[in-house]
């Protein structure tokens, strides 16, 4: 971005040494500077308003001043925070050197900073992911895998024993006849494939 302006400005010199006029003004920049502003007016949660959220997710008497273990873990478990690297395990442990059930935000700077530092993993990496994990208790689940799961469960092709029965070649049900067996009073032996053609022999 200011690459763009700085080049723009030295166009606008050379041109005004050499008497010519200046070419206009290309549109880019106004446009980057338009989405610039966009972003910076764009409301951001911060990673204090996240621990305040956090801190009365499932307590209703919370004040948002003080977090819990349990509650740090869903936000860190939410904000995939803990994986191979860091586990509760981690967290249990660095969480219990401030030796209190609940602890402030400036005390859980601190044992993020310690977490971090012990499991080599970066601080601010730590906080941009839990300040922008969105808000308690939103689960992301993937579409893909629950579709594909619902697929599975409903491919009749696949169905065995008296379920298969239930329905015809093409997956469509067939009612009660696919769970009852209905009792056939024309005559006829089950099984016998020359059924009402005696007629048309003879």
């Amino acid at each position: 971005m200011l690459v763009s302006v700085v080049a723009h400005r030295a166009i606008m010199s050379e041109a005004a040494a050499n008497g010519s006029s200046p070419s206009p003004a290309p549109e880019a920049p106004v446009a980057e500077l338009a989405q610039l502003a966009l972003e910076e007016e764009a409301p951001k949660v911060s990673f204090s308003d996240q621990f305040k959220a956090f801190s009365k997710f499932g307590d209703t008497k919370s004040d948002g001043k003080l977090i819990t273990l349990s509650q740090s873990d869903k936000w860190m478990k939410q904000a995939k925070v803990i994986d191979k690297k860091i586990t509760t395990t981690d967290t249990g442990i660095h969480f219990k050197k401030f030796k209190a059930l609940k602890i402030s935000l400036t005390d859980y700077n601190k044992f993020l900073d310690d977490l971090a530092k012990t499991r080599k993993v970066e601080l601010t990496e730590i906080k941009q992911k839990m300040a922008g994990c969105g808000a308690p208790g939103v689960a992301q689940v993937s579409a893909g895998k629950a579709a594909a799961a619902v697929d599975r469960l409903t491919d009749t092709s696949k169905y065995t024993g008296s379920h298969k029965e239930r329905f015809d070649a093409t997956g469509k049900g067939k009612g009660i006849a696919g769970r009852r067996n209905v009792v056939d009073g024309s005559g006829y032996v089950s099984g016998y494939q020359h059924k009402d053609t005696y007629d048309g022999a003879h």
